[in-house]
């Protein structure tokens, strides 16, 4: 069985891999959007109020581009691929909370969404719950073996 470190590298490896991605797709997607939010300014991205009070295409279209790139999951998510990465160069276990948060949120999204790539982030959730039982056993052993001695 691999490691923790290794078990957590991969599992930071999904997420980030899984956030990058979406975030290029939408690049990819829609770049006219996004420039657009370059030209007009970023607050152009989910106007506050309406001009006139009603919703029109674009603006509906803004929207839409900004809830699915940087205010969707793919952000927080590679951020907590990062930080899990990191944590793994250190030999600290993520607790296994995450990992069961992580699983749960994408089954919901995988079966919610389907066909989608969200079941990878269940191979990651379930990578971390693993590394983090993983460093429980590892812990209760060396309890047993300071008991014994």
């Amino acid at each position: 069985m691999k490691s923790r470190k290794h078990l957590l590298r991969w599992a930071s490896g999904i997420m980030l891999v899984l956030g990058v991605g979406h975030l290029s797709l939408l690049a990819l997607t829609a770049g006219e959007s996004i420039a657009g939010w370059v030209d007009r300014g970023v607050w152009a991205a989910v106007p506050l109020m309406l001009a006139d009070g009603a919703e029109t295409v674009e603006s509906f279209r803004n929207s839409v581009t900004f809830w699915a790139g940087p205010g969707s999951f793919a952000v927080p998510l590679i951020l907590l691929g990062s930080l899990t990465w990191h944590l793994a160069g250190r030999g600290v276990a993520v607790p296994a909370g995450i990992g069961w948060g992580l699983a749960a949120w994408c089954a919901l999204g995988g079966v919610l969404l389907v066909p989608s790539p969200y079941f990878a982030g269940v191979i990651a959730g379930v990578f971390v719950i693993v590394a983090a039982r993983k460093d429980d056993r590892s812990g209760a052993a060396r309890e047993r073996e300071m008991d014994l001695a």
